[in-house]
C-alpha cells in the first residue's frame, strides 16, 4: 500500500496533482491511497499521524514563510518520520535552492516554472524504484496485485483454518497470502517469533505478555492466547530482552 498525501492552498492544483498520481499508478498492480489537504492544521496533523504504511508527501509551497514548511517539520521532527518520501513544489528556482538547505531530507524539489507535470512523473518513477527496493517488508501477490507490507505494521500472521493459506493482520487491515506459515516465516526477520503451530507474532507490536494467563496484548488492543506451552518461556525471555534494550 502506497499513501500519497497532497497538500496545497489551491484546490485546483491539488486535484491536478491527484490526477497525475492516479494516472501514473494505473501502470502498477499496487494499491494506493490519495489524501488531499488544503491547509496545515489540526485536521492535517490528526490525519497524517494515523496514516500507516509507505507515505509520499507532496507539498505545494508558495514562499519561504509558507505554513507547509512547518508541515514538513511536523512530519520529520514531531512524528520522527524520516522514512517517508517528501516532495516540494515551489514557484521559482530561488525558493527551490532555499528549501534544499532546510535539512528536511527532501526526496526532490519541483520548480513550477519548468514543466512540473513531466518532472513529477519522472520523480514518481524514482519513488516506485525506492518502494520496490525497500528492505524490511513482506512482498506477496494477491489477486494479481503485488503487495508490500512493512514488517513494522504486521501484528500477527495466522494459518487460515482448513487451508494452506495465511492471514496477515496489520495495523491497518488484514490480507490473505497463498503461502504456508512455514514459507511466510522464511520471509521475515528476527522481530517475528512463532508462538504456536498456527501463529507468528511481531514482538515489536506486543504491549504486554501475561505468563500466568498466557495472554499477549498488542499495542492496537488485539489479544491472543494462541501460545503453545513450549513457547511460553522463550516468549518471556525475548520480550524481556527487547524491553531491556
Amino acid at each position: 500500500m502506497i499513501n500519497f498525501i497532497i497538500c496545497s492552498g489551491s484546490k485546483d492544483f491539488a486535484n491536478n496533482i491527484k490526477v497525475i498520481v492516479k494516472n501514473f499508478m494505473m501502470n502498477f498492480d499496487i494499491d494506493e491511497n490519495i489524501y488531499l489537504f488544503n491547509n496545515y492544521d489540526n485536521i492535517f496533523k490528526n490525519a497524517v499521524s494515523k496514516i500507516t504504511g509507505f507515505k509520499t508527501f507532496i507539498f505545494d509551497i508558495e514562499d519561504d514563510k509558507d505554513p507547509l514548511i512547518n508541515a514538513c517539520k511536523y512530519v520529520r521532527k514531531d512524528l520522527s518520520d524520516w522514512n517517508s518520501i517528501m516532495l516540494l513544489v515551489v514557484p521559482n528556482s530561488e525558493l527551490m535552492h532555499s528549501v534544499l538547505e532546510n535539512g528536511l531530507f527532501l526526496f526532490d524539489v519541483i520548480n513550477r516554472e519548468d514543466d512540473y507535470e513531466k518532472k513529477l512523473k519522472d520523480i514518481l518513477i524514482n519513488v516506485m524504484k525506492y518502494y520496490d527496493n525497500r528492505d524490511n517488508c513482506l512482498t506477496f501477490e494477491a489477486n494479481r496485485i503485488i503487495r508490500k507490507i512493512d514488517f513494522r505494521e504486521i501484528i500477527m500472521i495466522e494459518k487460515e483454518k482448513d487451508s494452506k493459506r495465511c492471514l496477515v493482520r496489520t495495523s491497518y487491515g488484514k490480507y490473505v497470502i497463498n503461502k504456508s506459515l512455514k514459507s511466510v516465516c522464511m520471509l521475515l526477520d528476527n522481530r517475528f517469533i512463532k508462538v504456536s503451530r498456527s501463529m507468528i507474532v511481531n514482538v515489536d507490536q506486543i504491549m504486554t505478555y501475561d505468563y500466568s494467563s498466557n495472554k499477549i496484548i498488542f499495542k492496537n488492543g488485539m489479544m491472543t492466547k494462541e501460545i503453545s506451552r513450549s513457547c511460553k518461556k522463550e516468549i518471556s525471555k525475548i520480550i524481556k530482552s527487547y524491553n531491556d534494550v
